[in-house]
């Protein structure tokens, strides 16, 4: 259940971000497309996230943590292009990282949101016997 529910709020938050992004984020597809990307950007997050930090990790303590965004914009233009192989409409505006920079942060604050109201339900409460 709450993979289904990380799906929903990835789905959300990228569809915010397409919609609040228009000149940055060229989308021409529709609803099951998002549905698609978001597992592929909760995909590429799972697997690319930990090790990138841990490589960075000096440039995260250097900058303190302003070197995470970067590595969120870089991770947020692969889903895009990742996406774009598999035929989901998605492309970034030139110039492609500012594009992505701006599109992970909608991404990052409408997860964060979504994420704190829906707090209980991600953490999985136990039934009282």
């Amino acid at each position: 259940m709450r993979l289904i529910l990380r799906w929903a709020i990835n789905a959300a938050a990228l569809y915010a971000a397409v919609a609040l992004l228009p000149r940055h984020i060229l989308y021409q597809g529709n609803w099951v497309d998002i549905i698609w990307l978001a597992l592929i950007f909760g995909l590429v997050n799972a697997i690319l996230k930990p090790p990138a930090k841990a490589l960075s990790c000096l440039l995260i303590i250097l900058t303190l943590g302003l070197f995470t965004l970067v590595i969120n914009a870089l991770l947020f233009a692969l889903t895009g292009w990742i996406g774009a192989r598999f035929g989901i409409g998605f492309e970034l505006a030139p110039p492609w990282f500012w594009s992505a920079f701006l599109g992970s942060l909608v991404t990052t604050a409408v997860s964060l949101v979504l994420s704190y109201f829906l707090r209980s339900e991600l953490k999985g409460r136990r039934r009282k016997k």
